[in-house]
């Protein structure tokens, strides 16, 4: 029989080694490819952000981080996907401001997404333009609202989704204009467009950089922006704010991990993609399509989700919304 020091000194050996190993296994960093889920379709705003970043990713770390589309239930499916995925670093969630809407939009979720997701980095922040077809009569927020007024519920705004920063920008606009318009969801935000474009659908609460060209274009109407400031992307664009005073939303990027994600990879991530929002060139195309850099810590970034959460929450409940 081995002495009791020495039955000791192994099973405190034993209890030590998986996390010496987990050390040296987050040490090396990644060693295969990285999957990084976005919720929504290809071509909206947050996969484009998404996959600027995953090139950054990719040329700094030397591996590839290959974006995967997962849409439907307004992120839900995507975000759950990457809970339920090992702690390992290599399924990262690109969290959007659907995530934050849907804590309080969704009565019956079966993760909690405060709970279950690591906070890593937040990647940017990009406001919504208003826009409609060209042959739509209103020019201005101010003819819109009159417009809406004398034809209640007979103007309809398309959304990338239900509990979509779109969708919930023009629910703002409902609670804080009194107008009456009806709400047609779609699978995101580029099916929403071509409806748009085709005169199914009136208006459009979009995210920049998904409708940016094609206003440039003149495919597009801008009616007004949601920022404070005019952006300079759309200088001749006024603001929403000019109109229905205080008036302001934005959206946002960001990437998280299953909970449970080792420490190291979690700041490597977080140190690599800073270094990206700081970089001239990554930055101007984030400057190109109308947004601006988050740069966080991974703390700075679970307190900016608090309060997106709290913000969204109370929109939710004053228009007494909710999904299952």
């Amino acid at each position: 029989m081995l002495p009791r020091r020495k039955v000791l000194q192994l099973a405190t050996g034993a209890i030590a080694l998986p996390a010496v190993s987990r050390v040296a296994w987050a040490q090396g960093y990644p060693a295969q490819p990285v999957r990084m889920i976005v919720g929504f379709s290809a071509g909206q705003s947050i996969d484009i952000l998404a996959r600027i970043s995953g090139q950054w990713l990719s040329e700094r770390l030397s591996q590839p981080f290959v974006i995967e589309n997962r849409p439907g239930a307004g992120g839900n499916i995507g975000a759950e996907a990457v809970v339920r995925a090992p702690p390992d670093g290599y399924t990262l969630l690109v969290i959007g401001a659907n995530n934050v809407i849907n804590t309080t939009l969704y009565k019956k979720l079966s993760f909690n997404f405060v709970r279950d997701i690591a906070p890593i980095a937040g990647i940017y922040r990009v406001h919504q333009v208003l826009v409609v077809d060209p042959s739509f009569p209103a020019r201005t927020v101010a003819e819109l609202i009159t417009y809406a007024k004398e034809n209640p519920g007979k103007i309809n705004f398309a959304s990338a989704g239900n509990g979509s920063v779109a969708h919930m920008t023009a629910e703002l606009f409902k609670l804080m204009t009194g107008v009456d318009m009806v709400h047609v969801p779609y699978r995101g935000a580029p099916a929403a467009l071509t409806d748009l474009f085709g005169g199914h659908v009136h208006l459009m609460f979009d995210n920049l950089p998904s409708s940016i060209e094609y206003i440039r274009a003149g495919r597009l109407r801008a009616l007004g922006v949601s920022s404070r400031t005019r952006l300079d992307s759309l200088p001749d664009v006024p603001l929403i704010g000019d109109t229905i005073s205080g008036f302001e939303t934005a959206a946002f990027a960001g990437l998280g991990a299953p909970k449970d994600a080792p420490a190291q990879i979690i700041e490597t991530i977080n140190r690599e993609i800073n270094a990206g929002l700081a970089d001239p060139t990554m930055s101007a195309r984030i400057a190109e399509i109308g947004g601006t850099p988050l740069s966080l810590s991974p703390a700075g970034f679970a307190q900016f989700l608090s309060e997106e959460i709290e913000k969204w929450a109370k929109v939710v409940r004053a228009a007494n919304l909710g999904a299952d």
